[in-house]
């Protein structure tokens, strides 16, 4: 008798697909993505940081630390801006370049001050030029990461100013060189200025080369958002990236409606009636939307209330990319219950296809942390556009119409899933 239940009910699993799914595939999915996002990276060279860099100096010095960081590997160093009144390339300089950081589109920028090539780079005391690094704390690996490279490229890249630096701390310490001394370092000087002519990635080491211990290239990092916005972004992080998800588990149970009512009968006789299939979906679209909408307003109200979270400065911008998202994640939930022929199976693919994405698009974890591959990959879901949207307007502050990208493709996803439920419904119109 044992045996014939265990055979019944494999007999069971081998028929529920969303079973196998849940048992089997889902467990390695997750594991995948988080073995990627973590570790695991199959020897893959590491991402490269988009870093904007802006010579004040303008002299020998800075222009040949300009140079070195552009042939490093790991960077993307952008230094020209496209002026829209002549369409040339100009400089950046550091209004510019703050903008950049501000606005997401590089985490951190490297500013070489007036003076660098003047006071030049030394190890121990005196008074010395700083490199400012801007840096938007959302990332705040890529502030460390360049701040290290730099150090590097000015040790490989500059050896001259690396050896006249150690000559000069000795002179100011231990007392000044002797002829013969200065005449063998005036002798090598040349040499290791001509040799430091290559790419900083061709000197022993490589951009694996471990950064000057203290610091050759004296640095400060500034946090370039407002004071405090560290803490409230990421309560606004968790606030969006939690609510997205549920909200979509929220429109998938609710549009399951749909099946309880062909079930029970209810459906067909709505369908009699002079309501229609479209009007109908239209309906449930409309409920959805307003329920899921109130739904995040009451997450980020408890986060105003118990975490800080400013959301009343930030009202309209909320609003506004609330009700989109609402009624896009309403219009997804409509597709998945069209798509399931009973609550057993909405559930289960719903419980799929909701996690991956939240997975993916950066409900569990943040996206500008992924590799490059896996960012990419979050923009084909949901969350990653819902979860771009909301940081925009409670982490870097940006205006109204700085959020048209992301509510385009919202939009674009709502009318794409009505379009697609629609589609499906016809099959309860032939019934």
């Amino acid at each position: 008798m044992i045996a014939t239940v265990m055979r019944i009910a494999l007999l069971s699993l081998r028929r529920d697909r969303v079973a196998q799914a849940l048992s089997f595939v889902l467990p390695i999915v997750f594991f995948s993505i988080f073995a990627a996002i973590f570790g695991g990276r199959g020897g893959q060279p590491t991402p490269r940081v988009d870093v904007a860099v802006v010579d004040e100096d303008r002299s020998e010095l800075s222009g040949r630390l300009v140079a070195a960081l552009a042939k490093e590997p790991t960077l993307k160093v952008r230094t020209t801006r496209k002026d829209e009144a002549s369409k040339t390339e100009i400089l950046l300089d550091r209004e510019t370049a703050l903008a950049l950081v501000r606005a997401g589109d590089v985490p951190v920028a490297v500013v070489l001050p007036k003076g660098l090539g003047e006071t030049g780079m030394w190890f121990g005391g005196g008074e010395r030029a700083k490199v400012t690094l801007l840096a938007d704390p959302a990332d705040p690996i890529a502030p460390q990461m360049v701040n290290g490279l730099l150090q590097k490229v000015a040790m490989t890249a500059l050896p001259d100013v690396m050896m006249g630096s150690g000559i000069g701390a000795f002179e100011r310490f231990g007392g000044p060189l002797t002829p013969q001394q200065r005449k063998a370092v005036d002798s090598w000087l040349p040499e290791l200025k001509k040799r430091s002519s290559g790419s900083s990635a061709d000197a022993p080491g490589g951009s694996e080369a471990p950064s000057a211990a203290g610091g050759l290239v004296a640095t400060e990092v500034v946090d370039v958002m407002r004071d405090g916005s560290q803490s409230k972004g990421i309560i606004a992080f968790y606030a969006a990236g939690m609510g997205v998800m549920f909200l979509l588990f929220t429109c998938a149970g609710a549009g399951g409606a749909l099946i309880e009512e062909q079930e029970s009968g209810t459906l067909e006789r709505l369908l009699s009636s002079r309501l229609g299939m479209s009007r109908l979906l239209a309906g449930k679209w409309l409920y959805l939307t307003a329920l899921g909408s109130v739904q995040m307003t009451v997450m980020f109200t408890w986060g105003a209330l118990v975490f800080g979270l400013p959301l009343a400065s930030h009202l309209i911008g909320f609003a506004l990319v609330t009700v989109v998202t609402a009624a896009a994640a309403a219009s997804f939930g409509l597709v998945l219950a069209a798509a399931c022929r009973t609550r057993a199976q909405l559930g289960g693919l719903s419980t799929i296809v909701i996690l991956v994405m939240s997975a993916i698009g950066g409900s569990m974890f943040p996206r500008f942390l992924m590799p490059e591959a896996m960012q990419r990959l979050g923009l084909l879901t949901f969350n990653g556009w819902a979860l771009d949207a909301y940081l925009k307007v409670f982490w870097r502050e940006a205006p109204l119409l700085a959020l048209w990208p992301q509510l385009a493709v919202l939009v674009a996803m709502t009318a794409g899933f009505l379009t697609i439920t629609r589609l499906l419904a016809r099959r309860w119109e032939t019934v």
